[in-house]
């Protein structure tokens, strides 16, 4: 029969609710026979080591006997009947007898030799092993269960790398112990193994992967799953990158890239058994059985994704040999590579310039004087003589590494990871690339490893159209938003790669910030449950470093907020809002925010600014960019006062109009607020400045219809005094009408003589501003181009429907800005 192994750590095996889910798991039915390879139960090697060195020093031992005595009596006794706990009960008495008489001479002679550190850590397996035989015995496993000690098989001689398996003789000795007429289950000890003159020995830490490996090599197995608390091998660390996700396939070389760079995977050195006979490796969660995990083979099918994942090693410290006398001299890296071995370290990433003026490379950081006295000793000679001028010493550094076969011919791949880095601020101090081109690795400063890890794990493995959102001022037009987004996020997820994740929402007293994103179905009650409103703190939340990309919406009509975004501009927050405060204040701020959108490689986008949804903003972009000359521009800005014009034909009185359009919710609270031509003005300014010119709010000539004398009435006064002032408004509306022309509200600017006025005027009835529906935005563009036939853009201009939809499209916009740029 073909043969499956399982091997399972110590998390695995912490308790007994631990040793039932792996009994379980191994007695769900298979046509294999397996092999069931256990570590100690969680902590207790350590614990036996401790032993070791607590006997060693001369100190007492006994509590941490009677801790191990009462753990594993306490787990045998809830396992297993009385009939089959005995006899293993028995069993560990005499093992730790035994241990006892080892640690009473290691107390005598006040040391520790390395033979009776690996004897007495390696009892742990044989506890675990010996009761996961006995629970699945008990459990009607419905197979015969064989208990398997790995001293009896395996056979290992001292190498430089550590243990050195012989194969010859492990193979032999498996065969009487495992025949190959066997069928079942063999539960087998991890770590543990005999030396060639039959002394227990180990095979060191993580020495269960390690065996695993090696008996699916001697057994001829068809896979390995390696059990453990985790659902597989990670894109990054989640501890460090929340967005980090189970990676399905991997091959043997990038899981090793991955392992030896920090990443939780199996260690190079044991799989290399399962790699030379080809042996899948699954890593699978003991605790969420049904999911698949990762598997390691020894080629990927996954090869579309060209980074798999995203390691990093701190406590590394920079080692830079310098000399001009080094250049063009053979065996000068021999000699340096030479001595750090002879000096037993290991060095983790080097570096040359083609100049041979220098050779940098990295080591772990406690090894750094170890490092200075072996390369100062090693090039003496050349240091008194000056052709070597330094040893620097570069402490708290870090490495961080991408790996991917994917990135294995493909251009531009170095090129991204590097300017990630530049993007994110982080400064390089080393780089190392393989000729296989699987690994790039750079040497940084220790503090930034977690935002670098961060940034460069966003940039491969997200869609560079996630995006992390912010949206200030839930009020109409932000709730109008907000619900537009929560009908569209899901069919733009699924069919453009569109990730708009909504983390923050902040109204003036409340807001409701969510690591991943807000549930916008029930956008309203989670901001009515949120915290008191910082904004500070939300903006710094919604700029998170594992997110490729930060926006924030403005949608209130606050100066306070609008003064925020150079600053958030400067962060590399990009913009959005409709609040017209920014554009139409002062110039030289207006101009700041065009340089730092510039310069800053953010996108400041405020189509929404004027004409609500209607494209008046981008199209004057557009015919000033491809080199237009403008004119003049000249629109109807206002939905109140569109609606309220195209209503008065002197039927009825202006005040009656007012007071029924507040009525219908066509106009502000206060309708002098629309009446009094400001909002229209800020906008003519807007426009005014993007087609050239430097014009303040108070260069523009405003005809306000609100009465001065009613400019400190409340509200209701004003309604109910309004009436007061109807006889010019009438006397003008009968003008107009027999010149046969209609009452509208305008904005003009001239940009050849550089002014702008905001005004009523009379439009002959054949004229784009006389016929318009009752709340229509229009905007008249004359330009060298469209001289004889004006530019004209018309549509709904008011109403929080087509003002968030503006927003949304400038949202959308900047995602296609943002995709092209990171592609």
């Amino acid at each position: 029969m073909a043969w499956i192994v399982h091997k399972f750590g110590g998390t695995s095996l912490a308790d007994a609710d631990c040793f039932r889910r792996v009994a379980a798991i191994v007695s769900a039915p298979c046509d294999a026979n397996l092999a069931v390879v256990v570590s100690a139960m969680g902590g207790v090697t350590d614990q036996l080591l401790g032993l070791i060195s607590q006997a060693a020093a001369g100190e007492s031992v006994t509590d941490t006997v009677d801790a191990l005595r009462a753990r594993y009596a306490a787990v045998t006794a809830e396992l297993l009947p009385a009939g089959l706990a005995g006899p293993l009960l028995k069993q560990f008495e005499q093992d730790l007898h035994n241990i006892q008489h080892v640690l009473k001479a290691l107390s005598l002679v006040r040391s520790a030799s390395h033979r009776s550190r690996d004897l007495v850590s390696g009892f742990g397996e044989l506890w675990s092993a010996r009761l996961m035989t006995g629970v699945l015995k008990s459990g009607q496993a419905g197979r015969s269960v064989k208990f398997v000690n790995a001293r009896d098989v395996l056979i290992t001689g001292r190498g430089e790398m550590g243990p050195v398996i012989d194969w010859e003789a492990s193979r032999s000795r498996r065969a009487r112990v495992i025949p190959s007429d066997f069928t079942g289950i063999a539960v087998v000890t991890g770590y543990i193994a005999s030396s060639r003159d039959g002394l227990p020995t180990t095979l060191g830490r993580n020495g269960s992967d390690y065996s695993a490996s090696i008996f699916a090599a001697l057994l001829g197995a068809g896979e390995i799953n390696i059990w453990t608390d985790v659902d597989g091998v990670m894109s990054g660390d989640p501890r460090q990158v929340p967005e980090a996700t189970v990676i399905n396939e991997i091959s043997y070389s990038e899981a090793m890239e991955l392992a030896y760079f920090g990443a939780k995977v199996l260690h190079p050195r044991t799989m290399a058994p399962a790699v030379a006979d080809g042996i899948p490796i699954r890593i699978r969660n003991t605790f969420d059985s049904s999911r698949p995990g990762t598997t390691i083979s020894s080629a990927s099918t996954m090869r579309e994704e060209v980074v798999k994942g995203v390691s990093g090693i701190d406590g590394v410290a920079l080692v830079n040999l310098e000399g001009a006398g080094m250049i063009g001299v053979p065996g000068t890296a021999d000699r340096l590579f030479g001595a750090l071995r002879d000096g037993g370290v290991s060095v983790m990433l080097i570096s040359q310039g083609s100049s041979e003026h220098s050779i940098c490379f990295a080591v772990a950081e406690d090894a750094t004087e170890t490092v200075r006295r072996v390369v100062e000793r090693a090039f003496a000679v050349e240091l008194g003589q000056g052709l070597v001028q330094r040893i620097e010493v570069t402490l708290d550094c870090a490495i961080l590494a991408v790996v991917g076969d994917g990135m294995a011919g493909l251009p531009g791949s170095a090129g991204r990871f590097f300017r990630t880095l530049g993007g994110a601020g982080i400064n390089v101090r080393a780089i190392a690339q393989g000729a296989s081109e699987r690994n790039i690795s750079a040497v940084i400063a220790s503090r930034d490893l977690t935002r670098s890890l961060r940034a460069v794990h966003s940039n491969f493995y997200l869609s560079a159209k996630t995006v992390s959102i912010g949206v200030v001022g839930p009020g109409a037009v932000g709730g109008a938003l907000l619900d537009q987004l929560a009908a569209a996020a899901g069919s733009l997820r699924e069919q453009f790669d569109l990730d708009l994740r909504i983390r923050a929402i902040g109204s003036s007293s409340r807001m409701r910030l969510d690591p991943s994103r807000i549930d916008l179905d029930e956008w309203r009650s989670a901001l009515g449950s949120g915290e008191p409103m910082d904004i500070e703190r939300l903006v710094n939340h919604v700029q998170a470093d594992y997110l490729p990309h930060a926006v924030i919406i403005d949608c209130t009509a606050s100066q306070e907020i609008a003064d925020r975004y150079a600053n958030w501009l400067t962060r590399g927050i990009h913009v959005i809002t409709p609040n017209k405060r920014a554009h139409s204040g002062p110039t030289d701020y207006y101009n700041e925010l065009k340089r730092r959108d510039r310069q800053a490689n953010t996108h400041f986008l405020y189509e929404a600014t004027v004409g609500a949804g209607l494209p008046v903003i981008h199209t004057l972009k557009d015919l000033v960019e491809t080199g237009d000359d403008i004119q003049s521009i000249s629109g109807i800005f206002s939905g109140t006062l569109a609606y309220l014009f195209n209503v008065f034909d002197g039927s009825q009185t202006f005040s009656e109009i007012v007071r029924d359009a507040r009525a219908r919710g066509y106009t502000e609270p206060d309708p002098r607020d629309d009446l009094s031509g400001m909002d229209v003005a800020r906008k003519a300014v807007i426009l005014a400045r993007e087609a050239g010119l430097d014009l303040e709010l108070a260069d523009i000539e405003v005809e306000s219809l609100a009465p001065p004398a009613l400019a400190g009435a409340s509200v209701d006064e004003f309604l109910d005094r309004l009436s007061d002032f109807d006889a010019p408004m009438a006397a003008r509306v009968h003008a107009a009408a027999r010149d046969h022309q209609v009452l509208r509200y305008v904005a003009d600017v001239d940009v050849r003589q550089a002014k702008a006025s905001v005004r009523l005027q009379g439009f002959d009835a054949d004229h784009p501003f006389s016929n318009i529906s009752l709340t229509d935005n229009i905007v008249r563009f004359v330009t060298r181009r469209y001289s004889e036939n004006p530019l004209i853009v018309r549509g709904p201009g008011a109403g929080p429907d087509v003002t968030a939809a503006g927003i949304f499209a400038d949202l959308l916009r900047l995602c296609s800005m943002l995709s092209g740029s990171d592609d």
